[in-house]
C-alpha cells in the first residue's frame, strides 16, 4: 500500500489549517489537494470531510458527488451508503436513482444478515428486533420511491407493501395511495390515504393530516360525487389501522358462558380474581380506560360510593380496565392512586357488550344485570348509582338460581 509522503502530509495539513473555520475555503483547498494527489491514500477521510462541509453549506450536489466517491472506495461503509441513498432520493437524477436502487439492495443485505449476537448488551432482544424491522422498512420505502421515480410502479408497489408489512407507517400507506391513484384505482387510493391519515403523527416524513385530508377528500369526491359518507369511512379506517399496529392482547376467558366463568387479574400484582367466588354477592363494575377523560372524572364518585358499602362483604366494587395496551395502566394508577380495586376486564367487557366508557353495571346475586348506565353525569351519578345498589339489595330473591348468569 502506498505510503503518505511527508510532503503530502504537510500539504494536507496546510490545506486544512489555512481554511481555519471557513467551510468554503476548506472545500477549495481539499479539492486542490486532490487534483495534485488524485491517488492519495487519505481520500476516504478527505471525501468524508468534503461531504460534511458541503452539507453545512447546503451544496447537496457536491455532497452527493463525494459521498458516491466514498461508496466506491469503501463499499462496506453502511452509514455513508445510507447518507448517499438519502441524497440521491432528494437531489439525484435518473442515472443516480438507478445506482441508488443498487445501494438500497446492498444495505438491505447488511441489515438482513445482522445477527442478535452483534447487538449491544444495553439493548434488549425485543428492541433490537424492532429496530431491525424499522431499518428494513425504511430502506424498502426508499427503494420503492426510487423505483417510482423511474416509473417502475410494480416494483415500487412491492417494496411499499413489504415496508408496510414489516413496520406500518403513514408514509408507506400514503405512497401506496399515490400508486393506486395513478392507476385510477380510486377505492384503493381512498383506503390507503385513510390508513395514512390514521397512522400519521407528524414525525414520519409523510404528509400532514391536513394534507392527507385533502388527498382523500379529492379522491372521494371523484369516486362518489360528494363527501357524503367520508367521515364514517375514516373513523372505521382509523379503528382498523389502530388494530393493525397495536399488538393484540392474548384472548382471555374465551368461551365463558356466564359472568362467574370469568377469571380477572389484579392490575397491581397480576394475581387472579375468580368471579366464581362472588357468586351470591352483588357486583358493582365500573369499566374504564386510561385515555378516557370522563372515566378519570368518574373515579372519585365511584370511590365514595364504594366507601359507603365498605362494611358489607356481599357488595363488591371493581374498577375494570379495558385498555388494549396494558403497559399504560400501572403508570396511570400510580399517578391517579384510585382506592377501588382495579382489575383488567379480560374479556368481560366484550361478554357484557361494553362499547363506551365509562360504563357502570350492577350484577345481582343471580348473576343478572340489575342496572346499567353509560357515560357520566357528575350531578346525578352518586344518587343514581346508590339508589340502584339499594334496589338490588332489597329486591334480591333467595329463590333466584344463583348458578345462572345471563348474557345481556
Amino acid at each position: 500500500m502506498p505510503q503518505v509522503t511527508p510532503t503530502e502530509q504537510l500539504e494536507l495539513r496546510r490545506a486544512i489549517d489555512d481554511a481555519a473555520n471557513d467551510r468554503s475555503a476548506l472545500l477549495r483547498n481539499l479539492e486542490a489537494f486532490l487534483k495534485k494527489y488524485p491517488e492519495s491514500t487519505q481520500r476516504p477521510q478527505i471525501y468524508r470531510a468534503i461531504v460534511e462541509a458541503s452539507l453545512q453549506l447546503r451544496d447537496f450536489q457536491r455532497a452527493l458527488d463525494y459521498s458516491e466517491r466514498l461508496v466506491a472506495l469503501k463499499p462496506d461503509d453502511a452509514s455513508n451508503m445510507i447518507l448517499t441513498i438519502q441524497l440521491i432520493e432528494r437531489y439525484g437524477d435518473e442515472p443516480s436513482w438507478r445506482r441508488g436502487i443498487s445501494y438500497c439492495t446492498r444495505v438491505l443485505g447488511y441489515v438482513e444478515s445482522s445477527s442478535l449476537s452483534g447487538k449491544s448488551p444495553r439493548v434488549s432482544a425485543e428492541d433490537w428486533a424492532t429496530e431491525k424491522k424499522r431499518d428494513q422498512s425504511s430502506i424498502l420505502l426508499t427503494r420503492g420511491h426510487l423505483y417510482q421515480k423511474l416509473n417502475g410502479l410494480d416494483n415500487a408497489q412491492k417494496d411499499y407493501q413489504a415496508s408496510y408489512a414489516l413496520y406500518p407507517t403513514s408514509l408507506a400507506a400514503e405512497r401506496l395511495g399515490e400508486l393506486a391513484e395513478l392507476r385510477k384505482d380510486l377505492n384503493g387510493a381512498i383506503h390507503e390515504y385513510a390508513v395514512a391519515f390514521a397512522l400519521s403523527d407528524g414525525t414520519g416524513g409523510g404528509s400532514t393530516r391536513v394534507e392527507l385530508r385533502k388527498k382523500i377528500g379529492n379522491v372521494w369526491r371523484i369516486a362518489h360525487g360528494s363527501e357524503d359518507g367520508l367521515g364514517q369511512y375514516m373513523l372505521r379506517a382509523f379503528d382498523d389501522a389502530s388494530n393493525d399496529v397495536t399488538p393484540a392482547k392474548p384472548p382471555r376467558n374465551q368461551g365463558g358462558k356466564d359472568t362467574y366463568d370469568f377469571i380477572l387479574r389484579r392490575v397491581a400484582s397480576g394475581s387472579a380474581i375468580p368471579l366464581a367466588e362472588a357468586r351470591g354477592k352483588i357486583l358493582v363494575l365500573n369499566f374504564w380506560a386510561t385515555w378516557c377523560g370522563p372515566c378519570r372524572a368518574m373515579e372519585p364518585y365511584f370511590e365514595r360510593i364504594a366507601q359507603r358499602y365498605a362494611g358489607r362483604n356481599d357488595v363488591l366494587f371493581y374498577a375494570l380496565n379495558c385498555d388494549d395496551d396494558e403497559s399504560l395502566v400501572a403508570p396511570y394508577l400510580e399517578d391517579e392512586k384510585p382506592k377501588t380495586t382495579a382489575l383488567f376486564a379480560d374479556g368481560l367487557d366484550r361478554f357484557l357488550q361494553v362499547y363506551s366508557f365509562p360504563t357502570t353495571l350492577i350484577i345481582d346475586r343471580t348473576g343478572k344485570i340489575a342496572f346499567r348506565t353509560e357515560g357520566f353525569d357528575s350531578e346525578s351519578v352518586e344518587k343514581l348509582l346508590t339508589e340502584a345498589i339499594e334496589r338490588t339489595i332489597q329486591t334480591a330473591s333467595a329463590s333466584s338460581p344463583a348458578s345462572v348468569a345471563s348474557k345481556p
